[in-house]
């Protein structure tokens, strides 16, 4: 079998829940990423056998399969396919390995694999009613969670979020809340290292950003880092469950 290999690698800036990257569809944001990154490739888009991205939500302006809206919006060819891949939070890491997997095999030498999502723009839900004349809709919130929930899994398994399923792992495998709180302090500390020396400037391109006033500014740094946090205020936070 033939080796991958990975020639080059490029992203967004990461956002919080809500924040700068709200207004920007994922389709745009992904074809944003995607026309960046073969435009500093010496590849001819036309080589590219397939665009294979991960993505959870697929229920709003992902359009059930971004792979290749995401394709298309960046100026691919129509010639290059598209397949969108859903391992929910490995669902990037699985893209890439689906395309290496290809590599290997000899089905063609090149793809762009990735993952993209926009959990601020993740829609709410309606089910369609089970009888006519139905009156009792359900709605649910595909940001976080199953939506739709088949009652027998919940019965067998139990119907946590990831949140939940966190605070369960940590009684589990009695993980104490110091102990989480240094990790984490621990983490923002190296993570405003490697941003000091330069470490994500090459990997992160801008996203340009429209304004309500229609004035475009753009979005060139990760917001979820907290440089300046103090482990003593982290302490301080109240836990999202009790005893948690």
């Amino acid at each position: 079998m033939l080796n991958a290999y990975i020639y080059d690698g490029l992203r967004s800036p990461f956002g919080r829940h809500a924040g700068a990257l709200a207004t920007v569809r994922p389709d745009d944001m992904a074809a944003k990423v995607l026309g960046d990154l073969l435009a500093r490739s010496d590849f001819n888009a036309a080589e590219v056998e397939d665009v294979i991205l991960g993505n959870v939500c697929q229920s709003g302006e992902d359009s059930r399969n971004i792979a290749r809206f995401a394709s298309l919006l960046a100026g691919l060819p129509i010639t290059a396919g598209g397949q969108t891949v859903n391992r929910l939070c490995g669902s990037g890491m699985s893209a890439a390995l689906d395309a290496a997997r290809s590599v290997t095999l000899g089905e063609a030498p090149l793809y762009v694999a990735g993952g993209v999502e926009s959990m601020t723009r993740a829609p709410f839900v309606v089910a369609k009613s089970a009888s006519a004349w139905g009156r009792q809709p359900q709605m649910y919130d595909s940001t976080i969670g199953t939506r739709f929930p088949n009652p027998d899994i919940a019965r067998l398994y139990g119907d946590y979020s990831m949140p939940e399923t966190s605070d369960n792992l940590a009684a589990d495998y009695a993980i104490a809340r110091e102990a989480a709180d240094m990790f984490a302090h621990r983490s923002q500390q190296r993570f405003e290292a490697a941003r000091a020396r330069g470490f994500f400037e090459a990997e992160i391109t801008p996203i340009d950003v429209q304004g309500h006033k229609g004035a475009v500014h753009q979005v060139a740094v990760d917001e979820h880092p907290r440089p300046d946090v103090v482990a003593a205020k982290m302490a301080s936070l109240r836990p999202l469950f009790e005893g948690g």
